[in-house]
């Protein structure tokens, strides 16, 4: 298997769309190691930036930390060669290590660095966190801004300069100041990424801030509409952005509101209403209710066949 460089990692993950595969899981919530292979096989198949194991789209805060081994592991080991594997860490600070060092024994190409568990931290606690992450591991890290790990520009700035292996920002706040204050700061130091529940709402507009990729879920069960999406976006044929969202992103987004933590909750229902079933989520998630399941059935069945 290839192995980036974190800098050869950084340029990878920002050239194409990137897909956050949900984790399978049988009736007993039990791993489903076997159909969980099949999907990461599937989509790898596709034209992707890179593909995000046991990210928060595949569950990372329900599994155990062997549980995040063994799906990483299983990603990194059905994917072709030159199709980047990134693996979760998170929580304190010395699990955030042990989890890092998992990634590396279960191949990985690089790291997302989730928020600290529960605790809220100033700026400088979250550097430190960040610079004994990176310190720890060679691969390349991505920081995940986002709830009680909102990263400022000048702190990113430090962390740029203290962690040559720190590739990329991933945005989960939306505030365009902010991304602004770190596009100006930082230029092409960091890649990029779009990480809002359903980012391809916020694709378009926050390309003009140098965030050139972003995490897909949709890819998930509509591969080749996410990739036509995405295209669109880069390309900046704003007509069929709005076209797409306005046909299917914007109405998806209505059903995700409905309840917490149905932004990943309705990924795993279009897999089911699309063939490729990957089981429940984990508590404390609910799945959809089966009349969200079927309006979900519906929207996708409403769309042209090239782009479902």
């Amino acid at each position: 298997m290839t192995s980036f460089a974190p800098a050869e990692l950084g340029r990878r993950i920002g050239s194409g769309l990137l897909s956050f595969p949900v984790t399978h899981f049988r009736d007993d919530l039990s791993f489903d190691e076997d159909a969980y292979r099949e999907h990461v096989t599937r989509l790898a198949e596709y034209d992707v930036g890179g593909l995000f194991a046991a990210g928060g789209t595949g569950e990372f805060f329900s599994l155990t930390p062997a549980e995040v081994e063994r799906v990483v592991a299983a990603a990194a080991d059905s994917t072709p060669d030159g199709t980047p594997i990134l693996a979760p860490a998170g929580y304190g600070t010395a699990t955030a290590i042990e989890l890092v060092a998992a990634a590396e024994r279960a191949g990985a190409d690089g790291v997302l660095l989730f928020p600290p568990y529960l605790t809220e931290a100033g700026q400088e606690g979250l550097a430190r966190h960040v610079e004994a992450v990176c310190r720890a591991t060679s691969l390349g890290v991505v920081v995940y801004s986002r709830a009680n790990a909102v990263y400022s520009a000048d702190t990113l700035a430090r962390l740029a300069d203290s962690c040559p292996n720190l590739i990329g920002y991933k945005d989960g706040v939306g505030d365009i100041d902010t991304m602004t204050r770190i596009h100006a700061r930082l230029g092409e130091r960091l890649t990029y990424i779009g990480g809002l529940p359903t980012a391809e709402t916020f694709a378009l507009p926050y390309l003009q801030l140098g965030v050139t990729t972003y995490s897909s879920a949709i890819f998930n069960f509509l591969p080749a509409f996410a990739l036509d999406f995405h295209g669109a976006v880069r390309e900046r044929r704003h007509a069929e952005v709005t076209r797409m969202l306005t046909d299917f992103v914007l109405p998806y987004t209505e059903i995700r509101n409905r309840q917490a933590g149905y932004a990943v909750s309705i990924v795993k229902a279009g897999m089911t209403a699309t063939g490729h079933g990957a089981g429940p989520v984990r508590p404390p998630l609910t799945d959809l209710a089966p009349q969200e399941l079927d309006e979900l059935t519906a929207l996708i069945a409403g769309l042209p066949a090239a782009t479902a």
